[in-house]
């Protein structure tokens, strides 16, 4: 019934017959396929753009799913059930993607757990909830870390500076950076050597600086939630460049004053400590 009401285009009817069905399997201590039900009900529901209701049957399907012992059903449920509210409800989504991440974690399906984490974090910077987005991407990097994917451990490092900056953390970026020294060819790499300069740059508030390192192709193809953070990051203080005050006077004295400036130094103990 629940298909012929969906090849009539007679959406809730279909929902309305999915649903018991649902109940139906339940009653037989079948979850498997209570919960197949419910997401085919769920499905209905996304037809007719009831989005959040939609998801909550998803939800409830997943949970079946894991109680029946399937939980890598469970995680592609929750994941299909994440891109249904992503662009309606992004924070749903984010906590849709977490729950998919732990239980492919869980059964050490590892590289489908990065998927999730990499599209939550994405959304986390893009809702600027930048200080949840510094730990999804922390939690990236240790499992890339785990499978030896160093190359992608530079990346996502690049990418919590660029989120630490934009939080006004120098201290937290500049210890992310140290940390990754002991990670496998990471000093010495280009990202080590453009991650120095680009600290430099900012905590000398040298904005020309800042704008040439994030203008590197490293940074402009990332993912490109991360390359508008590279391309929008304004050093503090108005990114005027800090000179020394001696500079800028021996500049205003010419060329021999700072000749006699350097000697004076130089002199400053000629006659003894004393």
């Amino acid at each position: 019934a629940a298909v012929a009401f969906k090849n009539a285009k007679q959406f809730d009817q279909a929902r309305e017959a999915c649903l018991r069905e649902a109940e139906a399997h339940e009653n037989n201590k079948a979850l498997f396929h209570a919960a197949k039900a419910y997401e085919q009900a769920g499905m209905m529901l996304k037809e007719m753009q009831r989005l959040p209701e939609a998801v909550q049957l998803i939800e409830k399907a997943s949970m079946m799913y894991l109680e029946n012992g399937t939980p890598d059903t469970a995680a592609i449920a929750l994941e299909r059930a994440g891109k249904l509210i992503e662009n309606v409800s992004p924070e749903k989504a984010v906590q849709l993607y977490q729950q998919a991440a732990s239980v492919f974690e869980n059964e050490e399906r590892l590289r489908q757990a990065l998927e999730m984490l990499g599209k939550a974090s994405r959304l986390l910077v893009r809702g600027r909830r930048l200080d949840e987005a510094a730990l999804s991407l922390q939690k990236e990097k240790s499992i890339y870390k785990e499978i030896e994917n160093y190359p992608t451990c530079y990346k996502k490092t690049i990418a919590q500076v660029l989120v630490h900056l934009h939080r006004n953390d120098y201290v937290a970026a500049e210890r992310c950076v140290r940390e990754s020294y002991s990670i496998p060819g990471f000093n010495g790499s280009e990202d080590c050597a453009a991650l120095e300069q680009l600290l430099e740059g900012y905590d000398q508030q040298d904005q020309d600086q800042v704008s040439e390192v994030c203008n590197l192709p490293l940074f402009k193809y990332m993912d490109n939630d991360y390359a508008k953070l590279g391309l929008t990051l304004v050093v503090p203080g108005g990114g005027i460049k800090k000179k020394s005050p001696n500079a800028a006077q021996d500049k205003a004295r010419g060329p021999a004053a700072v000749g006699s400036h350097a000697d004076e130094e130089e002199d400053e103990y000629s006659g003894g400590l004393c």
